[in-house]
């Protein structure tokens, strides 16, 4: 997988359009002072080379009758079964996100249901049947926060990460004098 190279531009570039989705590429022109074709190229590019995976349109769930959010933490019977999981599992259009994860859970969910009823039947009618050992549920009382995410340039990242580290330099200086204490003084007036 590894990073690309990008420059300067295609972070600002990223930086503009992850923020909104749909400015146009004149806009995004105009704040990187470069021509709307260069832009153009750009996004191109940066999709040709599976940076920018597309733009979608974010729903709000609730005012879309989908009022509960779950987590789901899946054990999965063996090791064998993730290839065969996974593809039954996007046969369910509740399961918006599955992750393959460390920890004890084989792999994370995110499903949507209509309320807590909807998604217990999601869980007896359509997750049990796959043949899982066990599934853990954390529902979600509402989301606090989401964001895209952040776009730095990796070259300024890792600039400041150097500066960060300890210069060998420091090694030769000399140990700072450790100041004796002297005899602690009682408050103790009975002397």
């Amino acid at each position: 997988m590894g990073h690309h190279q990008l420059d300067n531009l295609d972070y600002k570039i990223l930086r503009l359009i992850a923020s909104n989705a749909r400015i146009p590429f004149l806009e995004v022109a105009r704040e990187c002072n470069v021509s709307g074709a260069a832009i153009h190229q750009r996004v191109q590019k940066l999709t040709n080379l599976g940076i920018i995976k597309g733009s979608e349109f974010t729903l709000d769930s609730n005012r879309i009758g989908f009022e509960t959010c779950a987590y789901i933490g899946v054990f999965l019977q063996s090791p064998g079964q993730f290839k065969e999981v996974i593809e039954k599992l996007k046969d369910i259009p509740e399961v918006v996100e599955c992750h393959y994860t460390t920890g004890k859970y084989d792999m994370f969910l995110k499903i949507y249901a209509r309320n807590n009823s909807h998604m217990l039947q999601i869980i007896h009618t359509k997750l049990q049947p796959l043949g899982l050992a066990r599934t853990e549920s954390i529902i979600s009382f509402k989301e606090a926060f989401r964001r895209q995410l952040p776009i730095e340039n990796l070259a300024t990242y890792e600039k400041e990460e150097i500066a960060m580290e300890p210069s060998e330099d420091l090694a030769d200086l000399p140990e700072e004098p450790v100041k004796k204490k002297r005899g602690r003084k009682s408050n103790n007036n009975n002397a």
